[in-house]
């Protein structure tokens, strides 16, 4: 089976959580994107929480951002997901290089360093909803589980993991979400504690072959689990010819004139895809006369 969500509550209804696998969606950033191994990781785990995040949404079109600028080498990584739990990302350096952590892993956190995150709901409303939080280590969980603690008000725990193989594709990759309500008991809590303090990792799950709902039987069986439904999670870009083109209208006429009497060809290529969009200079003039018009 591919990628996809579990979703579940436990105690009754005191948690609801998230579990996913998206091996499939981070090889294909990967490949897209020609990440090198430390940016598969970081950009994996971005792209696995805007999963879970996305599925959280309520409407058709709602779509979430996660944004993280920050001043290590990768110097930022950008994911946008929908309700649908599709999602795409971008890296702002690619192809950053780092020797392992001091516990021999992916350095995550250092290619990250310091930095603010950012979370980005448009919702259909007059202004979107954004959220900012400090990074508190890089490694993106930590960084995500304070978001929703400090900006939300909702207690939760983000596990995420990325694993590599020899030859730098991706061999696994998924994570967690588990959000406690403001009724939770504190018994239901201080369980909930223990058994994230003495879990494996996420990757080291996947990897000995448990699914998502077995993650989460892990964590939460002993807490009344139940899987409540499933949904598929996919690496999706919805660029395409004309949105580019409603992007280049809206440079207005100055800039369009410009490229013209330029006399060249233009290249437009998507962030999250890699798509080239190529302009003629007689492409150009089409446009130049939307834009007027569109004034």
């Amino acid at each position: 089976m591919g990628d996809y969500i579990v979703r579940a509550t436990a105690a009754g209804a005191q948690i609801r959580a998230f579990a996913a696998t998206t091996r499939d969606l981070v090889e294909r950033a990967r490949a897209v994107h020609d990440l090198s191994p430390v940016v598969s990781a970081g950009l994996g785990r971005l792209l696995t929480a805007g999963a879970m995040m996305g599925s959280m949404l309520k409407g058709e079109k709602d779509l979430l951002t996660l944004q993280i600028r920050c001043d290590g080498p990768v110097r930022g990584l950008t994911v946008t997901a929908d309700s649908k739990a599709r999602v795409k990302g971008s890296a702002i350096a690619p192809q950053v290089m780092l020797p392992p952590n001091a516990l021999g892993k992916l350095d995550v956190g250092g290619a990250v360093g310091n930095g603010i995150l950012s979370v980005i709901k448009d919702m259909g409303l007059k202004e979107p909803y954004v959220g900012q939080t400090q990074l508190q280590t890089g490694e993106i969980a930590e960084d995500l589980t304070y978001y929703f603690a400090a900006s939300e008000q909702v207690p939760s725990a983000v596990g995420l993991g990325v694993l590599m193989e020899k030859d730098n594709t991706v061999r696994r990759a998924g994570g967690f979400i588990i959000q406690l309500m403001p009724f939770a008991e504190d018994s239901v809590m201080n369980a909930l504690e223990e058994k994230l303090r003495t879990m494996d990792s996420v990757t080291a799950i996947l990897d000995a072959g448990n699914t998502p709902e077995q993650l989460l039987e892990i964590l939460l069986g002993d807490l009344s689990l139940e899987i409540t439904d499933t949904m598929p999670a996919q690496y999706y870009c919805d660029c395409s010819r004309e949105r580019v083109e409603r992007a280049m209208v809206s440079l207005g006429k100055k800039d369009i004139q410009e490229m013209i009497d330029d006399g060249k060809q233009i290249e437009v290529k998507c962030q999250f895809c890699d798509s080239v969009y190529y302009f003629e200079p007689q492409d150009l003039a089409v446009l130049l006369q939307r834009a007027g018009t569109a004034r």
